[in-house]
């Protein structure tokens, strides 16, 4: 059996503030295996990019993580300091951010920050390193990489600036990259050319991907495997053709409702009634029995644990007669 790369286990992370504790990850498990796109997937609020942060050590003050361990190929990496992260930041663990602008320094050429990270990690010659940015520009779709390589950001597209985004991500070689909304920014024609982009990568060079987004297409097109998140907590985890066309969990089955279908004439869309809790009402039992149409009264008293659901487990009481059974 091959080992995880990246073993989240029982994760909790907390704002403490001055009228008390808000608790923003509750008790989060997954793993990601070497090489496998793993989809987060979830309403705004869910701590979908939260969890992204964590995994990075990029939790903005006062956020902590407050227990459960996150580690990178059997090392823990949730309780190094800020100079040990760093030295893993880049080398074995990249980031895309949705926002390209904000990801790169406007006053640098795109080659310097491409050298600059290169040369911080890998112990290679300027030339060297150059000859590496120019390569990974190439790899990554830019044409004319050789030239390109000396302007600066604001000369490139959003899409093309998404793609030097990617190459400074890839250019340590990491294993785990983690991909918060990297498409979002983009119009679809170019969100299909670096999703595409995503995938032949992660397959030559065998790293993995946590991908982090709101859209279920994306998902469907990419991952191997999708969690969906609910207030800080899996709802429901496994095989993403399994999650999409057998949901096992009811906020699953909401979301997958909500997405329009062209071969259905509808009046009214699908929604979910109501919204996320906040952090500081979040409520007992189950997060989801205010919204849920399937609630019986133990969703309202007792939170249930990821219970296997078929070819996917999830968070939901409904499947606990199912895992008794197979127990």
């Amino acid at each position: 059996m091959t080992m995880s790369l990246l073993q989240v286990k029982n994760l909790v992370v907390e704002f403490p503030g001055r009228r008390g504790t808000l608790r923003a990850l509750d008790d989060i498990s997954f793993e990601i295996a070497p090489g496998e796109i793993l989809g987060v997937v979830g309403e705004s609020g869910a701590g979908k990019s939260l969890t992204g942060a964590a995994i990075i050590g990029l939790l903005e003050p006062p956020g902590r993580v407050a227990s459960g361990q996150i580690l990178l190929e059997g090392q823990r990496i949730d309780n190094l300091g800020p100079e040990p992260m760093r030295r893993i930041r880049g080398r074995r663990i990249g980031a895309i951010f949705q926002d390209p602008l904000t990801s790169l320094n406007p006053l640098y050429t795109i080659g310097r920050q491409l050298t600059e990270t290169i040369q911080t990690h890998l112990p290679v010659t300027p030339r060297e390193a150059r000859a590496r940015a120019i390569s990974l520009l190439d790899d990554t779709g830019i044409p004319a990489a050789a030239q390109r390589i000396d302007h600066y950001p604001h000369q490139f597209s959003g899409g093309m600036r998404q793609r030097v985004v990617i190459a400074l991500a890839l250019a340590a070689e990491p294993k785990l990259i983690v991909a918060d909304e990297p498409t979002t920014a983009l119009d679809v024609s170019i969100q299909a050319q670096i999703i595409t982009l995503l995938k032949n990568i992660c397959k030559e060079r065998g790293a993995a991907v946590m991908l982090i987004t709101h859209d279920m297409g994306v998902i469907a097109e990419t991952c191997d495997r999708v969690a969906v998140l609910y207030a800080g907590r899996v709802a429901e985890i496994g095989p993403v053709r399994e999650v999409i066309h057998q949901p096992a969990h009811p906020y699953t089955a909401g979301l997958m409702a909500a997405i329009p279908d062209i071969t259905v004439d509808r009046d009214r869309l699908y929604q979910i009634d109501g919204t996320m809790p906040r952090l500081n009402a979040i409520p007992p039992g189950c997060a989801f029995n205010p919204r849920c149409p399937k609630t019986f009264d133990r969703c309202k008293i007792e939170r249930p644990d990821l219970l296997p659901a078929g070819a996917t487990r999830a968070a939901c009481w409904l499947h606990e007669a199912h895992a008794g059974a197979t127990a």
